[in-house]
């Protein structure tokens, strides 16, 4: 489509409403008003830079004074021309960034031509007192603005030229805005310069308030000479309590060159939680991003928090977070790989701090573990797993058991394990995060051994069959039993097994479990659903209560004649072989739990008023 020449002719430039976008950049692109500061730093600095690029013997300090209602920021740097002014201060989203400015582009941290603006959510007005490097002999330049979007650019008469003649570089005071004059408190002024700019590679002060103090930290900790390796890992691991707040179980350093970053990785002293992500410290070249960056460490490394410096890696608008691309995912990759590396290097060199390490993020190893084969392997002599051998390694376990059994549930392991264990069965809990996963890898890495999920009927071969004459002499408990549990959905069998304490237990597969479920909701479903359902019906085997005979309830149990009786004690064993499984009872279980602690009460209290005087008391 073409433009008519009459709206060609008519076209308009936007005006730019500034109290509306200084709202914008308050409410909706930066976090928090504190972010003035480090715009003013960062311009600052940018300048700096520039400056440096075409006279390497240019001064770098960068002045910060509170004053009496704001305050005023000095740098010797690149500086502007009257033209610059016009061309990058008076027009909205242009930045000098954006030009070569004599090849430094690459140096500079701005990039949005909008960080004089964020000043706004502070000040009430804006001076900037500039004169150019570039050009010596151009005049000092003033250009003003307030926050009802007016602005004016003057040059500087020479006796207002006074204080920058021979001086280039650019002034900048801030007038406060009404309800904003705390955020020029000098303490909060030198906080916040220290809070964003410690790492700034040109000495930054704050004057006010009767002193004069030193904000920057430069070089960085990680970055200094050090007498010795345990020196060096002193010293890192006390700038971390420092700057993170916790005293961290170990310090990884993290320097990736090819990826542009340098830092360290500190392990959390307690576990972490793998679905809250990891928050991190960046800094970029020099400057803080956040001190909660997400997306910097792939998600199994949840165990630790970084403080890293980097100039590779592109911010967020807001400048407060990463920007997710190519670069990141590969930043992202490398500290992954180191953090690796670290862990495997512990395993073969100090076992001592891995044990350490594991005790507390053993999870985020076995994460990491499923997807890595190798590092699976080196860490199966220090990861251990809730067995029928108490907690013991994979390897170990495996030594015992070349046919290693899991279960698919911490529920279906705490149903079988005492029994399982006092039959010699070799039971591996797979219910917990990962675990599962990592027992079912363990072919890959350990030839000759098998991994077999468990099911009742491993369980039930376990166990001691009865004498056959026994189990005859049993045979009219036994029919009753099954009578009175087959609405249930159960079958009863009998076995002898240890411990004789436990009566009976409770067998059920996932497929039974299916199977009544399917069953339950096909009875409570209409004519046209409980068609569909029943043509789903299973074979699947029943859930099976397995009656001990080693135990002395269960036989004397048997020799009940009284019919009603029986059939109650026969329900509350299965009430209680389904407690010691864990799992949530079906309303109709728990209805039988009731019933069957009832009537027994009930007996128990009949036959003491029955009894003979002195009898049953």
């Amino acid at each position: 489509m073409r433009m008519s020449d009459d709206l060609a002719g008519n076209a308009r430039s936007f005006q730019v409403d500034l109290r509306g976008l200084v709202d914008l950049l308050s409410h909706h692109l930066y976090s928090s008003p504190r972010v003035y500061l480090r715009e003013l730093l960062q311009n600052a600095v940018d300048a700096v830079t520039a400056r440096l690029a075409v006279d390497p013997a240019a001064p770098t300090d960068i002045r910060i004074t509170v004053e009496e209602n704001g305050l005023r920021i000095d740098d010797p740097g690149i500086g502007l021309t009257e033209a610059d002014v016009h061309r990058f201060l008076a027009t909205i989203g242009r930045s000098s960034k954006r030009d070569d400015l004599e090849g430094a582009r690459q140096e500079f941290l701005g990039q949005f031509g909008i960080g004089l603006l964020a000043c706004f959510t502070v000040a009430e007005r804006i001076q900037v007192l500039t004169r150019s490097a570039r050009d010596p002999d151009a005049p000092g330049v003033e250009w003003s603005a307030t926050s009802d979007g007016t602005y004016t650019v003057r040059t500087l008469p020479p006796d207002e030229r006074a204080a920058l003649v021979g001086t280039p570089g650019t002034t900048v005071r801030l007038l406060a805005r009404p309800g904003a004059r705390r955020w020029f408190a000098p303490d909060l002024v030198a906080d916040l310069a220290r809070d964003f700019g410690a790492l700034l590679p040109y000495a930054v002060t704050v004057t006010g308030g009767g002193r004069t103090v030193r904000t920057t930290d430069s070089p960085p900790v990680w970055d200094r000479p050090y007498r010795s390796a345990a020196e060096r890992r002193a010293a890192l691991l006390a700038y971390g309590e420092r700057v993170l707040g916790f005293a961290a179980l170990d310090v990884v350093e993290l320097d990736v060159e090819l990826a542009g970053v340098r830092g360290a990785a500190y392990i959390l002293p307690n576990a972490g939680n793998p679905a809250a992500g990891g928050r991190h410290r960046v800094y970029l070249k020099g400057m803080l991003l956040g001190d909660a960056v997400t997306g910097l460490l792939p998600d199994w490394a949840f165990f630790a928090r970084c403080v890293i410096d980097t100039d590779t890696l592109r911010p967020t608008a807001s400048r407060e977070g990463l920007y997710e691309d190519e670069t990141l995912a590969a930043v992202r990759e490398a500290l992954g790989a180191r953090l690796r590396d670290w862990l495997t290097g512990l395993a073969a060199q100090e076992p001592g701090r891995l044990a350490a390490f594991l005790s507390v993020h053993a999870l985020g190893v076995k994460s990491l573990a499923r997807h890595d084969s190798e590092l699976f392997e080196i860490m199966l002599p220090y990861l251990r797993f809730e067995t029928t051998h108490g907690e013991v390694t994979l390897a170990e376990f495996a030594r015992k058991h070349p046919v290693v059994r899991v279960t698919s549930s911490v529920e279906e392991f705490r149903q079988v394990a005492g029994i399982a264990a006092a039959q010699g069965l070799g039971v591996v809990n797979g219910g917990y995060t990962y675990d599962g996963e990592l027992v079912a890898a363990l072919p890959g890495v350990l030839p000759g051994v098998t991994v077999e999920e468990l099911d009742a009927d491993a369980v039930t071969a376990a166990l001691d069959p009865v004498d056959a004459r026994e189990e005859l002499a049993m045979a009219a408990f036994l029919t009753a039993a099954r009578a009175a549990l087959d609405p249930l959905e159960c079958d009863v069998i009998l076995r002898a097994f240890y411990p004789a304490s436990v009566s009976a237990l409770h067998l059920d597969s996932r497929a039974a479990r299916s199977e009544r479920a399917r069953a339950e909701t096909a009875a409570e479903s209409d004519e046209l659903w409980a068609e569909i359902l029943g043509a789903l019906k299973s074979s699947a085997p029943r859930a099976q209560l397995v009656l001990n005979h080693r135990s002395p309830v269960v036989r004397r149990l048997a020799t009940i004649r009284d019919h009603t009786l029986l059939v109650t004690a026969v329900e509350a064993l299965y009430g209680q072989a389904l407690l010691m499984t864990h799992r949530p009872l079906r309303p109709m279980d728990t209805s039988l739990l009731n019933r069957a602690f009832d009537q027994l009460l009930g007996w128990a209290a009949a036959s003491v008023s029955d009894a003979p005087e002195g009898e049953g008391r």
